[in-house]
């Protein structure tokens, strides 16, 4: 008498998970329209007030920023900040790859384990999954703590498809690191079939460090259960600097809305010069290719460097190859980088304001991913980053909208292929 039961709830589960499987392939994105401009310029003081208010990030000052271009210069730095810790070190990661380049960090986070400094990891149960537990016996018996983000439990199955694509290191709450690059040997070696990847990372003394912090311990408290209170974790540096800093920690909500998108897309609709974005992953929704349109539409020069055909992703570089119409209809310049994968995740408005962090440019980042990113107000720090900018056009190949029109059919039909999975790219 029970069967016909078992049979009507088993036949109800599967259709139930069967159409949560379909809004997360199909849902559409929020539409994120902004019908009003904000009528300050980006550089002045209402402007910051505004940005820091929607993008629920308070504003810092003494902080001192400096741009690290590749792996053989950001992990160096990171090593050094690490083996001169004398309190604290968190970390959190996307991407923690079993090779060269974390058998250093491990042995250098492992030795200041044992001399009594507090060490604590967050890692992405799906990014770093090819990375076992084992991996960090020495460090947890030195006294290290790991934790899992998101780890492959029956409890957390509603929150499988939700990741932490964070990339922080914070030293003794004085010494922070934010960008892009995750921990694998392919952002710092050479192998025989590629080069290493290009990426950004930020450098960050002072203020803005205590914002990072704050960041880590929330995905820490969601990953172990524990609240970090102890004073070794809120040791201020303190840094000169005068130009306005933002950490902007991004986590979705129920209706997709995130800080990094609100970022973003404020910055976008706020640009009267220029908009330079470099992405690994450009799969904008329909929101921010309106967005980008209206922009072209008032004079914006938009330019945009995306991986070639080096690209780690096939599918995703196709999927993205298809969303170009518009924008170079439209007049957006874009550029597909050549030598190898590019990772760099940078914005630059206006030659004043630039944005550095994990955030790409496609829904899993601004509706689902947890993000950080450091937006500051800065031409000294945006000319910087203009000259890494430079550097990557020149080589890049420019793709024209006559050769986009012309690609070929099997290009396009792998292009429908990947629109299923879009916005899970």
């Amino acid at each position: 008498m029970d069967s016909p039961w078992f049979l009507t709830i088993a036949i109800i589960t599967i259709v139930a998970q069967a159409f949560t499987i379909f809004l997360a392939l199909f849902e559409p994105a929020l539409p994120y329209t902004i019908k009003q401009l904000i009528p300050y310029p980006v550089d002045s003081e209402e402007f910051l007030r505004i940005l820091s208010m929607l993008s629920d990030a308070g504003i810092c000052r003494n902080t001192r920023i400096d741009v690290l271009t590749n792996g053989e210069v950001y992990y160096e730095a990171e090593l050094e900040a690490i083996r001169r810790a004398k309190r604290s070190i968190t970390l959190e990661a996307y991407i923690f790859q079993k090779g060269k380049v974390t058998g250093e960090f491990l042995a250098a986070l492992t030795e200041r384990a044992r001399a009594g400094v507090k060490v604590n990891l967050v890692l992405d149960a799906v990014g770093s999954f090819a990375t076992w537990d084992s991996y960090f016996k020495e460090l947890r018996e030195a006294g290290g703590s790991v934790s899992w983000y998101h780890g492959f439990n029956w409890y957390s199955l509603p929150r499988l498809n939700y990741r932490t694509h964070r990339e922080i290191l914070v030293v003794d709450c004085e010494v922070g690191f934010v960008g892009g690059a995750g921990f694998a040997d392919h952002w710092r070696y050479n192998s025989r079939k590629r080069q290493r990847w290009r990426d950004t990372m930020f450098r960050v003394e002072g203020e803005a460090v205590a914002g990072l912090q704050s960041t880590f311990i929330e995905n820490w408290l969601e990953s172990a259960g524990e609240l970090l209170t102890d004073p070794a974790y809120f040791h201020f540096g303190k840094s000169e600097g005068q130009s306005p800093v933002l950490v902007v920690d991004s986590s979705a909500s129920a209706g997709e809305s995130t800080s990094a998108r609100m970022l973003y897309q404020t910055l976008m609709a706020s640009s009267r010069i220029s908009l330079d974005i470099t992405t690994p992953y450009f799969l904008p929704d329909k929101g921010v290719r309106s967005e980008l349109i209206r922009a072209l539409e008032r004079g914006v020069r938009i330019r945009i460097i995306c991986p070639g055909q080096k690209s780690d992703h096939l599918l995703t570089r196709r999927s993205s190859r298809r969303l170009y119409g518009s924008l170079l209809k439209a007049g957006a310049e874009v550029y597909e980088y050549q030598p190898t994968m590019i990772h760099t995740k940078s914005l630059v408005v206006d030659g004043v304001w630039c944005v550095v962090g994990s955030t790409n440019f496609d829904h899993r980042s601004f509706g689902i991913n947890d993000e950080v990113n450091m937006a500051t107000c800065d031409r000294d720090l945006a000319e910087r980053l203009h000259q890494d900018f430079a550097q990557d056009l020149a080589l890049s190949r420019m793709i024209t909208y006559e050769e986009w029109l012309a690609r070929p059919w099997f290009e396009r039909l792998h292009e429908a292929l990947g629109w299923v999975l879009e916005r899970q790219q």
